[in-house]
């Protein structure tokens, strides 16, 4: 069955679109696993945030020793079903995806194998004798908790807005620094070595702890002056906390004018947040299939 392009889509699109799965089992598995527009794709993407939230407090209680010599056994099983879970889960997206390896090679491709590969490897390794590197290894199991990204919008949104405070947010980091290092500067030569502040690092750090409100202790000032100073960054420290949430915040509200895109993925290249009246992809041109929700 042929179907109508694009009018900027060249001929290697075209040449991409053989092998696309536009209907069938791998349809289907495909718009369940990569869209959550659907009642089963959103009842897919729960039962998986349940499952990634529910393996990933069995590596932290396991890590407990009192737990672990108690539960042990218990906590090796549900670790191995886990394992088996997100290894089925991996190859049904390598299986309904159109090009495998581009998955297989994407931020979140690789994060899903390092869900369940560290289980394998530490296969490996002899635990009587590398039980250190096993426990490495076991930790790699965090990284599920990344993956949790993938199916919540809400990731995305926060994400978009600091990318695009990411500008502002330097420059301001930048004048706070120059501020921290012009009043530690000062205060290296109004207090001194007497005092603790050995040098201007010492000084600089000094600031940075008093600035963000953190107060360590270990560096203090003791002239009247030295006070003056320290007191005066502590009041600027609680402006200079609200600038950066500030900036995040407005971005995010000036974004909520902005249509919202849905979960839609091109079949072609993959790309996903397409607009539910889009009917082309935005990155290759390619013809979106029609969208509906449940």
């Amino acid at each position: 069955m042929t179907r109508a392009k694009h009018p900027g889509a060249t001929a290697a699109a075209a040449e991409r679109q053989y092998g696309r799965p536009d209907s069938g089992l791998r349809l289907s598995f495909y718009t369940v696993i990569f869209e959550a527009d659907t009642r089963a794709g959103r009842a897919f993407d729960l039962l998986l945030m349940i499952a990634i939230l529910v393996s990933v407090a069995v590596v932290i209680m396991d890590s407990v020793q009192r737990l672990s010599s108690r539960y042990g056994q218990l906590f090796d099983l549900l670790e191995w079903a886990f394992t088996l879970l997100f290894t089925a889960e991996y190859l049904a997206r390598l299986w309904c995806v159109r090009r495998p390896s581009r998955y297989a090679r994407s931020f979140f491709g690789i994060i899903d194998l390092l869900a369940f590969l560290p289980s394998y490897l530490a296969l490996l390794f002899p635990q009587a004798v590398a039980f250190q590197e096993v426990r490495t290894l076991r930790l790699l199991r965090i990284f599920r908790i990344l993956k949790l990204s993938a199916y919540v919008a809400e990731y995305r949104a926060l994400g978009q807005a600091l990318r695009a405070s990411a500008r502002k947010i330097l420059i301001f980091v930048s004048v706070v620094l120059m501020a921290v290092l012009l009043l530690g500067s000062t205060m290296y030569v109004v207090e001194g070595p007497e005092n603790g502040y050995t040098s201007i690092p010492t000084a600089v750090y000094w600031g940075i702890v008093t600035m963000t409100t953190v107060g360590y202790g270990d560096v203090t000032p003791h002239t009247d002056l030295g006070k003056l100073i320290a007191s005066l960054m502590m009041l600027i420290g609680w402006g200079i906390l609200a600038v950066p949430t500030g900036i995040v915040t407005a971005e995010m509200t000036a974004r909520r004018f902005i249509r919202q895109p849905t979960t839609r993925t091109c079949h072609e290249c993959l790309s996903e947040g397409h607009e539910a009246d889009a009917k082309f992809c935005k990155d290759c041109g390619a013809r979106l299939p029609p969208y509906t929700r449940d």
